[in-house]
């Protein structure tokens, strides 16, 4: 596997950061860590109220990263329909949702196993 050149913490303190910088909701991080069989070690969980508002916060954070820790993601999918985007640091994946495809897909439940750690923004 290929590991990044960042820390996991120092690149999640930019993650959140690109998301706090344009106000996405309802953040979380999910420690996958202990988990067997996982894909990676932590999912970063968000939320933007709009298409537009889920291309802002992708921006943000890709542009924090890149900017701060020089790392750029290994993959980026759902940029088409802005809906459920996924951006795949390697042991660091984030999603950003619209609401409603949040819900149906419940990631949260769905990992149920994982520690869950809910992120308060500054307002």
């Amino acid at each position: 596997m290929v590991k990044s050149k960042s820390s996991d913490s120092e690149l999640i303190t930019k993650i959140i950061f690109g998301i706090e910088d344009v106000k996405g909701v309802d953040v979380c991080i999910m420690d996958l860590t202990d988990i067997a069989n996982t894909v990676c070690g932590y999912f970063i969980i968000c939320t933007g109220t709009s298409n537009t508002h889920v291309s802002a916060i992708v921006s943000s954070i890709r542009k924090h990263v890149s900017k701060q820790l020089k790392e750029k993601p290994f993959s980026v999918e759902g940029n088409e329909n802005q809906e459920w985007v996924l951006i795949d640091y390697v042991n660091i994946v984030v999603h950003v949702f619209q609401r409603e495809i949040r819900e149906y897909y419940d990631i949260e439940n769905l990992w149920g196993d994982a520690k869950i750690k809910n992120v308060e923004l500054s307002a």
